[in-house]
């Protein structure tokens, strides 16, 4: 069954004190604020956001506005993971491009501020959904912010990322078989178990790659609840939570966020392309054919592989999750539960490589 939508927003939005493990010295962020953020006045007051898994994000509210600082997590971490650096350069460069991200204000890479490096940033004002049927709103505007979502990812992937500087931001070509790679490594990192399926999944993915080399700024984790929406209007005003992303294949960003609807036991599950036009969400082929209208790139062949290919990287993803919880370092409280989709996602994973010979 998929999640209940208002248990959903209860668990993961708004804000909570700060857990145990991410406490810092709030003096020390504070005088940091005051010297490096224009215009910042304390006192500062700190809290964490219930959402996310991987880097833990905080409101800073104080007498000069609302700001939203993102951290590395304390503790023993797998390479390459959680670069707000990174994320920090992305939104700094599309700031200069009226891109929908936050303002970027400051990189602290000092980890003797508040033990990890972070960065702050703009606190965007809006609404977070974290159930992608939108229960709360119309079906117009169920059709609209689908739409915008759209747009966003297809603007995304027509960025000059040379004339941002962003050329060394991530190597040209070879994406799928870079980020198998990565994500089979980090799997094995991380791994608690066997899954056979995951096993046979490396060995086959590599193999099978499309020939399409596209290039473009990728997100990584294009999704619904990585985006704010206009408090009252429906289109998305703020994309978040930038630490996947790298320069790749435009393909990988489309179809991950097309891949959510194949999740076993989620929202998608059980609704045809009639009941979501009642919903006024449109189909997959719907989606497509607007995201190739707009970026004009010809129909999409291989669906089967990418889908396959994303629903493997969601289960390594979480697999570092579960990695985490073993190790002490989780984000959010609620990390074990999303461990137990591992072994559904690889069987659907499974699923989509074997219509292609697997």
């Amino acid at each position: 069954m998929a999640p209940d939508s208002i248990d959903l927003q209860q668990r993961f939005s708004g804000t909570q004190p700060v857990g145990a493990k991410h406490r810092f010295d709030h003096r020390r962020l504070e005088e940091y604020l005051e010297q490096h953020v224009a215009g910042f006045r304390g006192p500062l007051e700190v809290r964490e956001f219930k959402g996310g898994q991987s880097n833990p994000t905080y409101r800073l509210t104080s007498p000069s506005g609302a700001l939203v600082m993102r951290r590395k997590p304390p503790g023993v971490l797998l390479p390459s993971a959680h670069a707000v650096d990174r994320e920090y350069r992305i939104i700094s460069a599309l700031n200069r491009v009226d891109f929908p991200v936050p303002r970027a204000h400051a990189l602290c890479t000092d980890e003797s501020v508040i033990g990890t490096i972070f960065y702050v940033m703009e606190c965007v004002e809006g609404r977070v959904m974290w159930d992608p049927l939108l229960p709360d709103l119309d079906s117009d505007d169920r059709r609209h912010l689908y739409d915008s979502m759209n747009e966003v990812l297809a603007r995304l992937h027509t960025v000059d990322f040379v004339s941002l500087g962003l050329e060394d931001f991530g190597r040209a070509g070879n994406y799928f078989a870079r980020q198998i790679g990565r994500w089979s490594k980090q799997y094995r990192a991380s791994e608690t178990e066997s899954i056979p399926e995951m096993d046979r999944l490396m060995e086959w993915l590599p193999e099978n790659i499309p020939e399409d080399d596209s290039v473009s700024i990728v997100h990584g984790d294009y999704k619904l609840d990585n985006m704010i929406a206009h408090p009252t209007e429906p289109r998305i005003i703020a994309v978040l939570d930038w630490e996947l992303c790298t320069l790749g294949h435009p393909l990988g960003d489309l179809t991950y966020q097309l891949s959510q609807r194949r999740s076993p036991g989620g929202h998608f599950e059980g609704l045809d392309d009639a009941r979501l036009r009642e919903l006024g969400i449109p189909t997959e082929a719907e989606y497509l054919a607007a995201y190739c209208d707009r970026t004009g790139r010809p129909p999409i062949e291989d669906l089967d592989f990418y889908l396959a290919y994303n629903l493997f990287r969601t289960a390594a993803i979480l697999q570092g999750i579960a990695g985490r919880v073993r190790d002490g370092t989780a984000a959010s409280e609620h990390a074990t539960e999303m461990i137990k989709a591992i072994h559904p996602l690889a069987h659907r994973a499974m699923q989509f490589a074997r219509k292609l010979g697997a």
